[in-house]
C-alpha cells in the first residue's frame, strides 16, 4: 500500500470514527430528554455528580440543554 493510499484509509477510519461518536452522542442526549420530572433530575444529576468534572461535562450540557 503506498503512502497516499495509506492516509486515505486512516482518514476514511477518522471519519466513521466520527460519526460512530456523533450518533452516540445524539442517542445519549435522546436518552438523558427523558429524564424530565424533578425526581428523574435528581436521580441522573446524582449519578452525574459521582464524576469528575471533565468526564460529566458533555452530559452535564446535554442535561442543561433539556432543562424544564
Amino acid at each position: 500500500m503506498n503512502s497516499l493510499t495509506t492516509r486515505l484509509s486512516l482518514l476514511r477510519q477518522a471519519f466513521a470514527t466520527d460519526r460512530e461518536g456523533r450518533a452516540e452522542r445524539h442517542r445519549l442526549e435522546r436518552e438523558l430528554a427523558g429524564y424530565s420530572s424533578p425526581a428523574d433530575r435528581l436521580e441522573i444529576e446524582t449519578i452525574v455528580a459521582r464524576y469528575s468534572d471533565d468526564e460529566a461535562r458533555d452530559v452535564q450540557r446535554m442535561l442543561n440543554r433539556h432543562i424544564a
